[in-house]
């Protein structure tokens, strides 16, 4: 949930630094600090609460010459936010310095013991103890930075991703990586450490994705060197990478977050993209194609996800059962990793994130593999942990996705499950020929159609005005609109602040309906679909206790329109295919009523894009 940057090379380490700090702000965070190795052999250390900007000031008069550097953005875990708890931590000595990601669950143990040996300890960081425990197992055995480093994670319970600086040791940086994700790139003349690939691609392209217990030992003029924790050495497996500096940028838009709204037309052709065949008659995907008898023999498919990608991971259930006649069981991977689930080696387990290192998905998806079930991953960032960590799986290639609010990406998830599904029912024979004709030439209209879709900004941006005060909403959908309401309220929570729930539009009376007044708006998805006629019921319901409804129904809808407050028509689609279309008015909605507040939707507070720890 927070980030690393770390740099050995020619030029201003500072300057390489900080702008590495400023890509991984996506990431989310509370504080930030650096730490930089000097050509005198000292190593200086300057860290402030709040943003990137705040450090910069803090810096301007500062020693800022290095040979070599780390630097991190934190989200608090262990102890509050504050410029002590902030991260770079130091050994009691100050000889060395450290930078973490992750939890160490086992700190409280290591903690009190290194106090019984006279280690003063200046934060209440888990952190410390680390930078602590390294320093001690260094002058105990008299060790390499790299030995003490390696002796020091074998006593360590947890998730962790680190890099480490030495004061008389300018020309070397040692990492490390377990359940939290790490990538180095290598340059002509410097070496590049990063959470994530985002700060390095505008230096390099080629990267190695570090894997868990291996350790990366940095070396000035010298190749990189793996290891694991016995100091055997592990094979470099480099990777160029497919990221473009354009990519990371607004390109034009106010925000992140409007700019990936509009990006989707371009995205889901990406994602679309050879994979949708001989003009929509087959479907392609290799991660099925490779593994056709594990498919054909599933009694039972089992998906794992949390957020925006388990409303994803709901309309996937619709689809799968719908199309491939097969049972599907949908569970938040934070629950299901401790419910103890029954799997067997009949089972598919889906395993859907983002970021493809989402901590609790990842663990759901070791159980998973260890109770002998077929693993399969849906993810957006390529080298990530989730697709190492399953059998097989599909990239939904949308890009990276730097707003914290999930939209590119719900709309690629959402894509790659109705391709997933079709492939599954290609293969088993559970639909008709004429029926994935008919879907698969649907697809590949759905980009022009999300831009049709798009043409309704000036009016959402309109429409949002007379909402933005309000203190509450309420989201109704059936069927595959239920997912899609779920997943409007969430992104109108994360960004706007305002209190909003998602509900199946039947289930509204059983409870929810007792908020129903004139200061409760309700936005109903209401395509024209087989539930249609119910969920007219269900706004004629709202209405009648004096709600206002905004109401996201089928181009030419003559119904709803007459009693909704406020009508948004998206083009006619099969059933099944209607949530990616009807996703994209919402997605507006809430990124208006949240710039009309004056909130930051690129980065709300108390979120991170990435969630690696518990």
């Amino acid at each position: 949930m927070c980030g690393i940057v770390g740099y050995l090379g020619e030029g201003n380490v500072y300057d390489v630094l900080v702008k590495g700090l400023h890509r991984l702000e996506y990431r989310g965070y509370d504080s930030a600090g650096i730490a930089l190795v000097n050509p005198n052999g000292n190593i200086n250390i300057y860290k402030t609460m709040g943003k990137v900007d705040n450090l910069e000031k803090f810096c301007q008069d500062k020693d800022l010459k290095a040979l070599a550097g780390i630097a991190h953005t934190r989200w608090a875990t262990h102890g509050e936010p504050s410029d002590n708890n902030a991260h770079p931590h130091f050994s009691d000595d100050g000889e060395i310095a450290l930078v973490h990601n992750g939890t160490i669950e086992n700190y409280k143990l290591l903690k009190d013991a290194l106090i019984q040996h006279g280690c003063q300890f200046h934060s209440e960081t888990d952190t410390e103890v680390l930078v602590q425990l390294i320093e001690y197992v260094k002058l105990t055995n008299k060790c390499s930075l790299l030995d003490a480093v390696r002796e020091a994670l074998k006593q360590v319970i947890g998730a962790y991703a680190i890099a480490v600086i030495e004061k008389n040791n300018p020309d070397t940086i040692i990492a490390a990586r377990k359940s939290s994700p790490l990538v180095i790139g290598i340059g002509e003349d410097a070496t590049f450490l990063a959470s994530d690939a985002t700060p390095i691609v505008e230096y390099t392209k080629n990267v190695v994705y570090l894997k868990d217990e291996e350790v990366a030992v940095i070396r000035r003029g010298k190749p990189l060197k793996l290891v694991n924790l016995d100091n055997e050495e592990t094979n470099i497996d480099v990777t160029t990478l497919k990221l473009s500096i354009s990519q990371l940028e607004k390109g034009g838009y106010p925000h992140f977050m409007l700019k990936e709204i509009f990006e989707q037309p371009s995205t889901l052709r990406d994602c679309i993209r050879g994979r949708v065949v001989e003009d929509g008659k087959r479907i392609m995907l290799n991660g099925v194609n490779d593994n056709k008898e594990r498919f054909l023999k599933a009694k039972r498919v089992v998906f794992v996800a949390c957020g925006t990608s388990w409303h994803a991971a709901l309309l996937g259930k619709y689809l799968i059962q719908d199309m491939c006649h097969l049972p599907v069981e949908v569970e938040y991977a934070s629950e299901f990793r401790y419910s103890n689930p029954v799997l067997d080696e009949h089972d598919i387990v889906i395993a859907i994130s983002q970021s493809g290192e989402t901590a609790d998905t990842l663990a759901a998806i070791k159980m998973a593999r260890k109770a002998g079930s077929f693993v399969y991953g849906i993810s957006n960032v390529v080298g990530s942990s989730i697709p190492r960590e399953t059998h097989s799986g599909t990239y939904i290639h949308v890009g990276p996705e730097i707003g914290v609010a999930s939209t590119k990406a719900f709309t690629g998830q959402v894509m790659v499950l109705t391709m997933l599904a079709l492939s599954i029912a290609q293969l088993k024979n559970t639909l008709p020929q004429e029926k994935i004709n008919e879907l698969g030439k649907y697809i590949l209209q759905i980009p022009d159609l999300v831009e049709q879709v798009l043409k309704l900004n000036e009016k959402i941006e309109r429409l949002s005005l007379i909402y933005t005060y309000a203190r509450n909403f309420l989201y109704l959908g059936r069927g595959y609109s239920y997912p899609v309401a779920l997943e409007g309220a969430l992104k109108l929570k994360e960004i706007s602040y305002i209190h909003a729930e998602g509900y199946p539009a039947a289930e509204m009376k059983h409870g929810p309906i007792a908020l129903i007044d004139e200061e409760m708006p309700s936005v109903i998805i209401a395509p024209k679909d087989h539930l249609y006629d119910k969920i007219v019921n269900n706004v004629q319901q709202v209405k009648a206790r004096g709600g206002n409804i905004i109401a996201i129904v089928t181009e030419g809808d003559k119904v709803i329109k007459n009693i909704a407050d406020h009508v948004l028509e998206v083009p006619e689609m099969p059933e099944c295919l209607t949530p990616i279309i009807s996703s994209i008015p919402l997605q507006l909605l809430s990124y208006y009523i949240a710039i009309n507040k004056g909130k930051n939707v690129d980065m709300p507070r108390n979120l991170a894009k990435s969630v690696t720890v518990e």
